[in-house]
């Protein structure tokens, strides 16, 4: 079989074509679909670290299978152990609050004072930082082999040898080999898919020779992306108490933060204190097998309860061989052009990610439970991004999973209305699972995130049309709908409602002082309100009055010389280059929304423009599911395969399935939540769509789409 280093190419495929071509009709050989996309690591590679995880829980790992060299990675992704439950806060003896922070006025277009907890420019203060970082995502532990030459002298990673790490996707489960020192070692590494729990199995004579041990170090919090504070010792505590030989239980507090974890190891090794926060179990010499658990919670473990790495091993298989049968899945192995594979690629391997980092109890952070990006707080605007996905792949529990947390912060999503003097919930930008809003310049004024909440319970109720699902989303959908109607402005001089100022729309480059009716947000505020409305009819309710004046009188999109504008106050949107630049977000108006009064030539005039003349370096990964899903929508199907796998520095999916955006933000999984999004819609279609197969695909038979347990999109 054809390799580069790290990937199995096409070329070891071939005959899957032949085999699709003449059996179309067949079910799809969804384990042959999967592990044909294993990874494979053959060399000591920073920049494409592997994951196991549980949707709420994961751990990241170098070549050897645990997090033994993690310095090498401080300038790529980060090595952490995080989950969506574990947080810290600094002390905070000034008691600084959301609540309490001095919020900027700024007038609506009437004149209306309307406060925001703003940051002018790039100002901060002690206040202002200690808001944004806290509370801050936590690294739970770091979990390492210990290797030591035959001298007794540290290892390197320079010595590892012969290096060969798999990804078994089918299974969930993560394989490392290579040698230290001239001997072998093989390790196996899975992640419980119902405990919070890493465990490991390592096969090798340097147990027995006493050259390997495995080492638990706990850190302190930090309000970096590296989610690890090795510099305070003193900060933090950790007490472990030891009921028997072979386990070990932990208690850590980080100021007024608490959690706990537990370890279990094969008979016969032993536990050492090595310094504050840092153990290390040596297994006892003629052992050459050592496990491996180790359980991190809220609440104290009983360690009886651990289970051993066996059963975790059978767990992660069950679940992931589950995972894989059921839902969706698209095998594009019988086409002729040759990118199917690489996108096909890209397609097993962001569902993997997204599953293991984007299903837990809240909103996942850019870069999901691997390292901090922006303190670890998630953005409720990529939330469509990171899990709209699950709906349309037939995963609709794993989106529900985090959905029901606009429910939990709807008090605070009304009070930040009724501060600004709206009605309804304001939901917020930057935030952690309390909801309080983190001061921003820009965050607090964007709006593109506020209909995410009637679209994503509107994604569940089509997966499940049930009135119990009506039930279930109607409050938060119906404040949703309250806001939005509110927030729109009579324009009593043109007799109609407008968006903004202020306002910061999605193309953040436009200011948000000036900026008025941009058009994505015009179409997802008619998108929205009038699903609200259909909402009310299924549930046997009138239809709102104040949100049907709305809908019949906002503002028609801004349109100049056959395109739309990006907003009515950038009539320069087209022949001032400072504007083709950061998302075009225009296109999302019939793409990402279905574009309710939108006219299809006009928009494929704003899609030619932009496809030639946009500056494709100031771009975000999920920017080309978006231009995908417009052209798709459009029928040019060609361009939107195209969008899919435009080679621009921010589309590169790493060997890992990650994607690359710049130094500090080295994985975004918004890019594989909006691929998975927009392949779909391509795939099973949306409504009103061409009655084809794979209506987004192109249908010049290069293409062989063959899918199954697909939603249409909206």
């Amino acid at each position: 079989m054809f390799k580069f280093c790290g990937m199995k190419g096409p070329l070891g495929f071939l005959w899957l074509v032949l085999l699709a071509s003449t059996a179309a009709a067949a079910p799809i050989d969804r384990r042959a679909l999967v592990t044909r996309h294993d990874v494979e690591i053959t060399c000591f590679d920073p920049s494409n670290p592997l994951s196991v995880g549980n949707g709420g829980f994961c751990f990241t790992v170098d070549a050897t299978g645990l997090q033994t060299f993690p310095d090498a990675f401080e300038n790529t992704t980060p090595l952490g152990t995080l989950s969506d439950w574990g947080w810290h806060t600094f002390p905070n003896p000034n008691h600084w609050s959301i609540d309490t922070f001095h919020f900027k006025s700024f007038p609506d277009l009437n004149g209306r004072p309307v406060p925001y907890a703003d940051v002018p420019g790039k100002t901060t203060t002690p206040e202002i930082k200690w808001l944004r970082e806290n509370p801050h995502r936590l690294d739970l532990g770091q979990v390492g082999f210990v290797f030591r030459r035959a001298d007794g002298s540290p290892g390197t990673t320079n010595e590892l040898t012969d290096i060969e790490q798999h990804l078994n996707l089918w299974n969930g489960r993560i394989v490392s080999r290579f040698k230290f020192d001239g001997a072998p070692v093989e390790v196996e590494t899975v992640c419980h898919p119902a405990m919070d729990a890493v465990a490991a199995r390592v096969v090798s004579p340097l147990i027995a020779r006493g050259q390997l041990a495995i080492q638990i170090h706990f850190p302190y919090g930090t309000g970096d992306m590296k989610t690890a504070d090795w510099t305070h010792p003193d900060a933090h505590e950790t007490v472990m108490r030891q009921p028997d030989p072979s386990h070990a239980e932990f208690f850590r507090k980080l100021d007024e933060d608490t959690y706990f974890a537990a370890a279990g190891w094969t008979d016969g090794a032993t536990m050492t204190n090595l310094a504050r926060h840092q153990f290390e179990i040596v297994p006892r010499p003629g052992m050459n097998e050592l496990d491996l658990v180790c359980l991190f919670s809220t609440t104290n473990i009983p360690v009886e309860t651990l289970p051993t790495f066996a059963q975790t091993e059978v767990a992660a298989g069950k679940h992931w061989n589950f995972f894989w049968k059921h839902g969706g899945a698209i095998d594009l192995s019988g086409s002729k052009d040759p990118r199917w594979f690489e996108l096909e690629r890209r397609i097993v391997l962001s569902q993997y990610l997204t599953a293991i980092q984007d299903a837990g109890r809240y909103p996942p952070a850019e870069t999901g439970l691997t390292y901090n990006s922006w303190e670890g707080k998630f953005h409720t605007e990529m939330y469509f991004w990171h899990e709209a996905q699950f709906a349309l792949w037939g995963r609709a529990p794993l989106l529900e999973k985090s959905l029901g947390w606009y429910q939990q912060i709807l008090p605070r999503a009304q009070g930040t209305a009724k501060k600004q003097g709206y009605a309804g919930a304001r939901w917020p930008k930057m935030t952690s699972p309390s909801g309080a809003e983190s001061p921003s310049p820009v965050g607090p004024f964007l709006i593109w995130e506020e209909p995410h909440p009637i679209f994503l319970s509107e994604l569940c109720y089509r997966a499940h049309p049930e009135a119990a699902v009506l039930r279930r989303y109607r409050e938060v959908v119906f404040q949703t709908a309250d806001f939005m109607a509110s927030y729109a402005t009579w324009d009593a001089g043109k007799r109609r409602y407008v968006l903004g100022p202020v306002l910061q729309c999605a193309q953040e480059i436009f200011p948000k002082n000036e900026t008025l009716d941009p058009t994505f947000e015009m179409t997802y505020w008619r998108w929205g309100l009038e699903t609200a409305q259909r909402w009310r009819e299924r549930l046997g309710l009138l239809r709102n009055s104040k949100w049907d004046d709305v809908l019949q009188k906002l503002a028609p999109l801004p349109v100049a010389d056959g395109k739309y504008l990006f907003a009515e106050t950038a009539p320069d949107s087209y022949n001032n280059p400072k504007w083709n630049a950061d998302h075009p977000a225009v296109l999302n108006a019939f793409g990402f929304v279905p574009g309710p009064g939108v006219d299809k030539t006009t928009m494929a005039n704003t899609l030619d423009w932009i496809w030639r003349n946009w500056n494709w370096s100031g771009t975000w990964g999920w920017d080309y599911p978006a231009i995908a899903m417009t052209a798709a929508r459009l029928g040019e199907s060609d361009r939107a395969v195209d969008a899919l796998l435009l080679d621009t520095p921010k589309n590169h999916y790493g060997l890992n399935g990650q994607v690359y955006q710049r130094p500090n933000l080295t994985i975004y999984l918004p890019a594989n939540g909006g691929l998975l999004y927009a392949v779909a819609l391509m795939a099973a279609g949306w409504d009103g769509a061409p009655h084809r197969n794979a209506p987004g695909f192109p249908a010049d038979g290069q293409w062989n789409v063959r899918w199954e347990n697909l939603q249409p999109a909206p």
